[in-house]
């Protein structure tokens, strides 16, 4: 692979490719494909990424692998919190927000718990990591 989008690619092929499931580090784990429209760009962008269910939501975690900056995924949201996600088979609309810091601890703690790799990303790490809750806003596009 040259770089992370080559990487994204492989990653996105073999998840729609499989119903969602796909091997390598992500083997067995919750993973979506989200859509998103780029802050700057106005461009389509798909990563894939873990989720965690809250509440009947599903939620992502800007870490960044433990970066010192979020994600550019995050930024694409803020900007057009509108997204579509993939998961499993299914495909449908959904709204994002960034969880505010009570509830962002909150979610935080009982990812950390479920995947204690990200606990790891805060404790190493200067920023707030943000929890973005994605709340489905119809059924499939």
């Amino acid at each position: 692979m040259n770089n992370l989008n080559d990487w994204n690619k492989q990653v996105i092929e073999e998840f729609r490719a499989n119903g969602g499931k796909v091997s390598g580090q992500f083997a067995g784990g919750t993973l979506l494909l989200l859509h998103t429209v780029g802050a700057k760009s106005n461009q389509p962008r798909i990563n894939p990424l873990v989720y965690f269910k809250d509440n009947g939501n599903y939620v992502i975690i800007a870490s960044k692998a433990g970066a010192p900056t979020n994600p550019d995924w995050y930024h694409n949201i803020l900007a057009h919190p509108e997204v579509t996600l993939e998961v499993g088979t299914e495909h449908f609309k959904a709204f994002a927000t960034v969880a505010e810091r009570q509830e962002r601890d909150r979610i935080f703690a009982d990812v950390a718990q479920q995947a204690p790799g990200f606990g790891e990303y805060q404790k190493n790490n200067p920023r707030i990591i943000p929890v973005v809750i994605l709340k489905r806003t119809d059924e499939s596009v």
